[in-house]
């Protein structure tokens, strides 16, 4: 029999094995002719991990991600120009007020500008701390906070297949309010199986990683209209809501 096809990130598998199209986003080899496959359905955009065969991998048709240049070219500026006003406010803090006719007062800016910046040094600290926490896991974990995807790191874990799309808040001080842009929300909603917040205090000094939380979105959060985000206190979510991991606090190192 001829050796099966190899299978690669992106690309997108039919059969009757799945009822829909599944998006291959991780691969890995579990044994002779066997491979984990982590897939995220194309309708439903849920992630499943399977186990195939050689045998199961030839009874599937396998598209490879190909770029054509025969779309309409009207409806992509339109949607470029879309995404550029989607994210305007994380060039100009002041663009939501700049097209409107509202003059805030000095004071107005001042505090909307200076809650809503986020500090790079905290923001770096969280990071390191959210990865070595899922690093010491025996997860695979990706930083990805530069694509804009609506959170900062990816993390599979090589046992059980789960998927964490995760994003990180730092937080200066030992308590506060974190943010989230609307791509953070949009994509919190879209995706409630695997999108997990994950929350730094103290970064100033000792850094201390808070019980992760799945499924934020389904906390209250309130929308802040001066420059549109979405705030809550961290002291919301240690209610009777919270899913909580089975992990103690986790400090990290500095």
């Amino acid at each position: 029999m001829d050796a099966p096809p190899t299978i690669r990130e992106g690309q997108v598998l039919i059969g009757s094995l799945f009822n829909e199209p599944m998006r291959v986003e991780v691969v890995r080899t579990s044994g002779p002719e066997t491979w984990i496959v982590g897939l995220v359905g194309t309708q439903s955009e849920r992630f499943r991990s399977v186990t195939l065969a050689a045998a199961d991998i030839a009874r599937l048709a396998i598209l490879d991600s190909v770029c054509t240049y025969d779309g309409d070219g009207r409806l992509l500026r339109l949607g470029l120009q879309a995404y550029s006003l989607g994210i305007a406010y994380e060039f100009d803090p002041y663009f939501g007020l700049s097209i409107s006719r509202v003059d805030p007062l000095p004071h107005q800016l001042e505090e909307d500008v200076r809650r809503l910046r986020p500090d790079s040094e905290t923001e770096a600290a969280a990071m390191r701390v959210v990865m070595d926490y899922e690093h010491a896991r025996n997860r695979q974990v990706y930083d990805v906070h530069e694509k804009n995807l609506g959170y900062d790191i990816t993390s599979l874990d090589l046992n059980s297949g789960a998927l964490r799309l995760i994003e990180v808040k730092g937080i200066g001080d030992v308590s506060g309010t974190v943010l989230l842009t609307p791509n953070e929300r949009r994509v919190a909603e879209d995706r409630h199986d695997c999108y997990w917040l994950y929350v730094v205090t103290n970064c100033n000094a000792t850094p201390q990683l808070q019980s992760p939380i799945k499924d934020p979105a389904r906390f209250p959060w309130h929308e802040v209209t001066k420059v549109q985000h979405y705030r809550l206190s961290v002291d919301a979510m240690t209610g009777p809501m919270q899913v909580r991991e089975d992990d103690a606090p986790y400090g990290g190192r500095q």
